[in-house]
């Protein structure tokens, strides 16, 4: 996905501004969304690559001058109304009335134990994203790989700035979400992951990189391509007449 939604992000629309005392929180409200998070998540309205794609539903002009907690409003919005779990015509007439009565008492309800208990394991830790895949790892520590060059529709995790860039293999973490599928709604299908380290003049090119330096960018295997196997791996061992690595 190109644009202002791209993993990495993109030039051309002004700088980064930060203030050199920004609070955690810049208003009240944005307390009250932080949480909205892992209980909305923990109620079926979304994983979190769904989380994600539907940030990526704002008009591009809105995202930009938007603060980034009403990016999540949005996202909790969007998917209450799409699965049936937000009236958003309630909800207008809801906040109509709290504006005009700034003073009147919020619904009462009762503390949901395990809810708290979710909301506070989430928050610091994250969900674990690992799932078991009887899926074989394509590639292995050392290998050189390529990052596809295709812009997928929808959500991905696949950076403009690393496509079509060469790298080696650093790690292998196993299967995970795959984002590409769970973000777009078309279920988790686990993919193997992969530390690839990227040395900044293949990112940036040799005039602006800095010397010796390098990325190192977490990519699913169906985003890559090999280029060379690493020595004694099996992608590496001289094949046999029949076809296959001896």
């Amino acid at each position: 996905m190109n644009g202002v939604f791209d993993l990495a992000g993109t030039d051309g629309v002004g700088p980064v501004v930060v203030p050199d005392d920004e609070p955690v929180f810049r208003a009240e409200w944005e307390k009250a969304v932080f949480p909205m998070f892992a209980m909305c998540f923990r109620a079926g309205f979304f994983g979190v690559d769904q989380f994600r794609h539907g940030i990526e539903q704002i008009d591009p002009a809105v995202y930009l001058k938007s603060p980034y907690y009403e990016h999540w409003v949005h996202t909790v919005e969007h998917f209450g109304e799409k699965l049936g779990k937000l009236d958003m015509a309630e909800l207008d007439r809801r906040t109509e009335y709290y504006l005009a009565n700034p003073d009147a008492p919020l619904p009462a309800h009762e503390d949901d134990p395990e809810l708290l208990a979710f909301v506070e394991a989430v928050v610091p830790a994250g969900a674990p994203a690992g799932r078991p895949s009887d899926k074989v790892a394509r590639f292995s520590v050392g290998d050189v790989v390529r990052v596809d060059r295709s812009s997928p529709k929808g959500h991905t995790r696949r950076a403009r700035y690393v496509r079509g860039a060469v790298g080696e293999v650093v790690l292998h973490h196993g299967p995970m979400i795959y984002p590409d599928t769970a973000g777009n709604g078309l279920g988790e299908n686990p993919e193997h992951v992969y530390t690839v380290r990227f040395s900044n003049a293949e990112l940036w090119g040799e005039e602006h990189a800095e010397p010796n330096g390098a990325v190192y960018f977490d990519v699913w295997d169906p985003y890559l391509e090999l280029v060379t196997p690493a020595a004694g791996s099996a992608a590496a061992a001289p094949a046999t007449p029949g076809g296959t690595p001896a």
